[in-house]
């Protein structure tokens, strides 16, 4: 038996350490599909929730459309009049390895993406089981391409045991002025009170905590310098760390070389109250 099939179950791929438990289902966008911290789960249930892998762009392309050398590229528009949340979220992926506590896995980039290339993730418990640390990597197989990769993690806005709602506790140094069109005007402003469903700089690196009073607190951190922020649903709240913004492949391109990948991590600690 290798040590991928000792782990990888028709559930998903689990992880353990300490208290805490960790599902990735390769089949379905090598989403987060369940975190377990001393028996509780953190993540919203549903196919379409735990924690996704956003790429090769992330949040809305503006009506689908971007430019790379000068010559524009139209991806297809899956959100109102927009392209939204990249190409590997829905699709099968594929797992590398994996062993107790930490694996790895990949989707190679095809059509509707211009350029053939390939995303991997890692997902890593820490040793105690006091943290998860994400990784992810876009690279090209040929020619330079614009790209973005981040996370859309849904976290439970109450955790059922008859606690209070999460709170959210962050300090960006600026908000993204959103249009109508929910994209970013270009305009830099003072942060706003909530709800959200909003883009704000964190040129330090993203350092978000969520705490669920006496019950549990996670920090969300990144070198990544912008985390969207969304709120505005009853039974989640969203805290997504990402390499640009929201249309970010017309604002923000940061080039993918044969030579120099994209390459991005985030690490969510947690501790629970003595």
């Amino acid at each position: 038996m290798t040590v991928q099939e000792a782990h990888d179950t028709d559930s998903g791929v689990r992880l353990r350490a300490g208290d805490a438990e960790v599902t990735v289902d390769p089949e379905n966008g090598c989403r987060i599909s369940s975190l377990r911290i001393g028996g509780t789960e953190v993540l919203r249930q549903g196919e379409r929730y735990g924690s996704f892998v956003m790429a090769p762009w992330c949040g809305r392309t503006r009506q689908g459309r971007f430019l790379n050398g000068g010559e524009r590229y139209q991806l297809p528009v899956t959100a109102g009049e927009h392209a939204i949340h990249g190409t590997v979220r829905n699709v099968p992926w594929r797992t590398a390895r994996s062993d107790e506590r930490t694996a790895s896995f990949y989707r190679d980039l095809t059509d509707p993406w211009p350029w053939p290339g390939r995303v991997t993730q890692v997902v890593e418990l820490a040793e105690d089981g006091s943290g998860l640390t994400l990784t992810l990597g876009v690279e090209t197989i040929g020619d330079s391409f614009p790209a973005q990769a981040g996370w859309h993690p849904w976290f439970l806005r109450n955790l059922g045991r008859g606690g209070r709602d999460v709170e959210l506790d962050f300090s960006p140094a600026w908000q993204e002025e959103r249009g109508e069109d929910h994209l970013p005007t270009g305009r830099r402003v003072e942060p706003r009170p909530g709800p959200w469903d909003d883009c704000f700089g964190m040129p330090d690196g993203v350092d978000v905590t969520l705490t669920w009073p006496g019950e549990l607190e996670l920090k969300v951190t990144s070198r990544a310098e912008w985390v969207v922020v969304y709120d505005e649903q009853a039974e989640a709240v969203c805290v997504e760390p990402q390499t640009g913004p929201p249309d970010g492949l017309n604002s923000h391109p940061r080039l993918v070389t044969p030579i120099d990948p994209l390459e991005v991590s985030t690490t969510w600690s947690w501790r629970r109250p003595d």
